[in-house]
C-alpha cells in the first residue's frame, strides 16, 4: 500500500525543513511512504526549501488561494499519485510527526475510514481558557451537525482512505476541517478520533486573526454545510418556529378581543401574527425546494466521484505521470 503525507504550506521556508526531517519515511503496513508539499502561492522560497528538504513532490499553486484550496489540491494530487491512504499535517510542525502511525492504525485495522487527531483541546496549554472553551463548544456543535463524536473538530492532523478522498469536496474558502466532517457524517463515513501530541507553537496562527474572526468564519462554515446537507431539517425548524410564534400572537389577539373585550387597541398583533404565519409557511416551502435541490446535489456528487475514479483508472495511478513535470500547475480540479 502507498501512503502519501500531504502538507499545505504558505510562506513556510523556515519551518518546512524541520517539519519534513521529522516525518517518518518508513511506516509498518505501507510499502511506500511519500511526502507531497502544496505551496499555496508562497512569496518566499517555500517550494525550493521543500525540495531541498526531501519532499517527493511539490505542487505550486499559481496564487495564494487559502488553506481549503491547498488541502483540496493536495487530495487531488495525492489521488493522481496513486495514494491508498492520505495523511494531512501542518507545515509549522504543530503536530507530533511520530504520531502519524497512531492515525493510521484504525485504518489498517479496518475500524475507520477517516481518523482525526485529538489534541485534547480541553486541556491544551497552548490555548487560552477562552479558546479552549470555544474549541470544545465548536467541536460539540460540529459533532451534532455531523452525527459524529469528534472532540477536536478543528484538528488538521488527519488520515483518510482513497475512497473518502474521492468523495471529499471542499467548497469553503476558509478551512476544510469543519465542512469535511459534516460531509463525512452525511456520507456515513466511519470516523475515529485518536489522542495525539502537539509541539509548542512556533508562530501565531495565520488562519485565525482573532477570536471574533474565528467565530464568524466557523459559524458561517457550519451553518452553510449543515443547511447544504440537511436543508429540510433547517428550514422546517425555522418555519415551524415562525408559525408557532405567529399562532401564539394570534391566539393572544383573539383572547384579548373576544374574551376580555380589549382587542380594539391590539390590531398590530393581528398584523404581526399574519406576517409570521405567511413567512413561516414560505420557509417550509423553501425547505421542500431545498431538499429537492439536495437530491440533485447528491447525484452530482456521485457523478463527480465516478469521474474522479474513472480518471484515476485511465491514468493507471502512475506516479511518473507528466502532470508533475510542471510544478506550477494547479491540480485542484480534474
Amino acid at each position: 500500500m502507498k501512503l502519501i503525507i500531504q502538507i499545505p504550506c504558505y510562506n513556510e521556508a523556515e519551518t518546512i525543513p524541520v517539519t519534513l526531517c521529522l516525518i517518518p519515511r518508513s511506516i509498518e503496513g505501507f510499502d511506500q511512504v511519500e511526502i507531497l508539499v502544496i505551496d499555496d502561492g508562497s512569496q518566499d522560497l517555500t517550494a525550493e526549501a521543500a525540495r531541498m528538504a526531501g519532499a517527493d513532490y511539490v505542487v505550486s499553486l499559481s496564487h495564494h488561494a487559502g488553506l481549503a484550496a491547498a488541502f483540496s489540491a493536495g487530495l487531488d494530487a495525492s489521488l493522481r499519485l496513486g495514494a491508498d491512504v492520505i495523511v494531512n499535517t501542518d507545515a509549522d510542525n504543530q503536530y507530533e510527526a511520530q504520531d502519524i502511525p497512531l492515525l493510521l492504525d484504525p485504518i489498517l485495522e479496518g475500524r475507520a475510514e477517516l481518523v482525526v487527531g485529538d489534541r485534547g483541546v480541553a486541556t491544551l496549554q497552548a490555548f487560552s481558557p477562552l479558546k479552549r472553551k470555544l474549541q470544545r463548544m465548536g467541536s460539540h456543535v460540529v459533532s451534532q451537525a455531523a452525527g459524529l463524536n469528534v472532540p477536536d473538530a478543528t484538528s488538521g492532523f488527519r488520515a483518510m482512505t482513497r475512497e473518502v478522498a474521492l468523495r471529499t469536496i471542499v467548497l469553503s474558502d476558509y478551512s476544510y476541517t469543519l465542512e469535511t466532517l459534516i460531509q463525512a457524517g452525511n456520507h456515513k463515513v466511519e470516523v475515529v478520533s485518536v489522542p495525539i501530541r502537539t509541539n509548542p507553537p512556533r508562530r501565531p496562527s495565520r488562519l485565525m486573526r482573532g477570536i471574533v474572526d474565528y467565530l464568524r468564519n466557523s459559524s458561517i462554515t457550519i451553518i452553510r454545510a449543515y443547511a447544504m446537507y440537511r436543508p429540510l431539517r433547517v428550514f422546517f425548524a425555522i418555519g415551524l418556529a415562525l408559525i408557532l410564534l405567529g399562532t401564539g400572537i394570534g391566539i393572544r389577539f383573539l383572547i384579548l378581543r373576544y374574551w376580555l373585550g380589549q382587542g380594539s387597541g391590539n390590531i398590530q398583533s393581528l398584523i404581526l401574527s399574519a406576517l409570521l404565519l405567511m413567512v413561516g409557511f414560505q420557509t417550509l416551502l423553501i425547505g421542500l425546494v431545498s431538499d429537492l435541490i439536495a437530491f440533485n446535489r447528491k447525484i452530482l456528487e456521485e457523478i463527480l466521484y465516478r469521474t474522479r475514479k474513472g480518471t484515476l483508472e485511465e491514468l493507471g495511478m502512475d506516479p511518473k505521470s507528466d502532470l508533475y513535470e510542471e510544478p506550477d500547475q494547479h491540480l485542484g480540479k480534474y
